[in-house]
């Protein structure tokens, strides 16, 4: 049998056999665990193979998926976060919504290849970091400093953890949603109430009345408050935030198989000598059987290179730190965390036109590239300043010493080559494909 018959028997034969128990919102699936081989397990992409014991032990660890219901209708606050989310006379240029950046048939993210929006009153104010998506946010926990893991060991503190946007600044989408309100390079209202009086005089105003009543109108934070609210409630409830219709879910789902190539992708993308992706980019099922949300939800500083195109970039004293500002200012004096962003989720990471929090690449090639180069051919990614490779030079050389070095792929050195070969990066580029959303039919 081939190394792709072997993983497809571990991964989807009990989903096919228990094809008769599923419902329309239950699909079967293996944790990843079982679906992949496990981290001790796993071997290259040209050498991998599961034994027939390992299949057994594979198939019955099997469990059940929960998938959402796309035809469950939206409460009363959905409805109008819908309406909000759409309505661009909320803004102070009467041009911008939320969707302006969050682009529905583009996973909620933007279209272009701009490392940056404009927005502001007069639509021309850059941002200072790439715009995410804005589809499977909804498991993200609160942020925490520490977060503790159970090991081998007892526990072990992965640190930072959670939270929403590139730093993890606030705790729910609410607080999220305000963000762009309120922002003088977005939809600039700059306070709570410049926004509830172009929400009073808005085609929103009417659905917000016969939800909260006028009289709220007449208070501007509770105001705020509610349309987060409401903007919290359509992303949490809405199917197409969470549709879960990649062709990965159809293979887990036994719908049907990925290719040679894609499969081969699949073991790169678990193989801790390797591409160790999952390693940040989990695809375990989570409780309940919650589909597999390709992030760990943690925080890391990978030295990304400095985006030009940044027009706040052209100051040369100016960086964004992550977790340690200049946005966030409440963890400024947690200078070891300098430098660290949120680990986005996967699902639909081909779709994008940008990647990084600071858009500095234009391929998700290029990313796979620079994360099996980055140590290995560091002149090929970074400046030279005065005759030498600048490594990490978005990051003030104070703090360059906080850019991971320890996790596979970014523990190498520049003599031992590239992690991983040309083909298995086509391959891992071939497997992050089959994640975006689209191919699967909407109820699945």
């Amino acid at each position: 049998m081939s190394i792709r018959s072997k993983i497809f028997c571990s991964i989807f034969l009990l989903a096919l056999a228990a094809c008769q128990k599923q419902t329309e919102s239950q699909q079967v699936a293996t944790n990843s665990a079982s679906v992949a081989t496990t981290r001790a397990q796993t071997a290259s992409a040209s050498t991998s193979a599961v034994s027939a014991s390992q299949v057994a032990t594979q198939q019955k660890k099997r469990i059940w998926v929960q998938y959402p219901d796309p035809n469950t209708p939206l409460s009363p606050e959905a409805s109008l976060g819908k309406q909000l989310f759409f309505d661009a006379t909320l803004s102070a240029s009467g041009k911008m919504s939320c969707a302006t950046c969050h682009e529905p048939d583009h996973a909620y993210a933007p279209s272009n290849n701009l490392a940056v929006q404009l927005g502001g009153s007069d639509m021309q104010q850059p941002g200072t970091r790439a715009v995410p998506s804005l589809r499977y946010l909804a498991f993200t926990p609160k942020f925490t400093r520490h977060f503790y893991r159970p090991s081998s060991e007892g526990v072990e503190d992965e640190g930072p953890t959670g939270g929403f946007t590139h730093d993890g600044a606030v705790d729910s989408l609410s607080l999220q949603a305000a963000i762009p309100i309120l922002a003088a390079n977005e939809m600039a209202n700059l306070t709570a109430g410049g926004f509830t009086e172009r929400l009073r005089q808005s085609p929103s105003a009417a659905a917000f009345i016969k939800l909260f009543g006028a009289d709220m109108l007449q208070r501007p934070e509770q105001a705020l408050e509610r349309a987060g609210a409401a903007l919290e409630a359509f992303q949490m409830e809405d199917y197409s935030f969470h549709p879960y219709t990649s062709k990965y879910d159809a293979a887990v789902s036994g719908e049907t198989q990925l290719s040679d190539a894609e499969m081969r992708g699949f073991i790169v993308f678990n193989d801790v000598r390797k591409g160790n992706c999952a390693k940040c980019h989990t695809n375990q099922i989570g409780p309940g059987g919650r589909p597999a949300q390709f992030t760990d939800f943690e925080f890391e500083a990978i030295g990304a290179p400095r985006n030009a195109e940044i027009p706040a970039n052209k100051n040369p004293a100016y960086f964004d730190l992550g977790i340690c500002g200049p946005a966030r200012k409440d963890l400024i004096k947690e200078t070891n965390y300098c430098g660290m962003f949120k680990t986005p989720t996967l699902r639909n990471v081909a779709t994008r036109q940008v990647f990084l929090h600071n858009g500095v690449f234009k391929s998700l090639d290029d990313v796979i590239h620079f994360y099996a180069e980055r140590d290995s051919k560091p002149e090929k990614w970074f400046p030279k300043s005065h005759g030498k490779t600048e490594l990490y030079n978005d990051l003030p050389k104070k703090y360059r010493e906080n850019v991971d070095h320890i996790t596979a792929p970014f523990n190498r050195k520049k003599t031992d080559g590239p992690v991983m070969t040309e083909a298995e990066m086509q391959d891992l580029l071939a497997f992050l494909k089959t994640l975006d959303d689209g191919y699967r039919k909407v109820g699945h």
